[in-house]
């Protein structure tokens, strides 16, 4: 009798461990109207646990029909308040991000996307991995995503 009930004592504890790493809550899919809505099969933002993953942010107009911008600041601008409104509609500011990916075009124009980056990131700023890709969506310059956690 013993041992089935340490049987069953390591069955329950095996259940709880393995439940325990799983996201409470699932997956919760996020969206506003503050910026352009989702041009594919994608979410603006996924929330898992206390996690929110921000899909890549393009310069785009409010419809999402077109670039806004010509220049790198111009659009980097533009793409950090479009993440900011996203971030805000779930009570979030931009400390709590702490990863971001920004995709450039050219990578030639890195410090002046770097000096606008740095105005929203004044204090303890996210984790950051920066790449030249040979394309973005709509031949913009730049598209950022960032994770957060709240």
């Amino acid at each position: 009798m013993k041992l089935s009930r340490l049987t069953l004592a390591a069955s329950v504890l095996s259940v709880a461990v393995l439940t325990g790493c799983a996201a409470p809550g699932g997956k919760i899919i996020h969206t506003t109207n503050k910026i352009y809505p989702a041009i594919g099969p994608y979410s603006q933002m996924v929330q898992s646990g206390n996690t929110y993953y921000l899909s890549g942010v393009i310069p785009l107009n409010a419809a999402g029909n077109a670039v806004q911008g010509t220049t790198i600041e111009e659009q980097t601008k533009l793409v950090l308040d479009y993440i900011g409104e996203v971030l805000k509609a779930q009570g979030m500011t931009y400390s709590n991000v702490v990863m971001s990916n920004v995709f450039l075009k050219d990578l030639n124009e890195f410090a002046k996307m770097n000096a606008v980056y740095a105005e929203y990131f004044k204090t303890a700023p996210p984790a950051r991995a920066t790449v030249e890709v040979a394309r973005l969506p709509r031949d913009v310059k730049i598209e950022i995503a960032v994770i957060a956690t709240k």
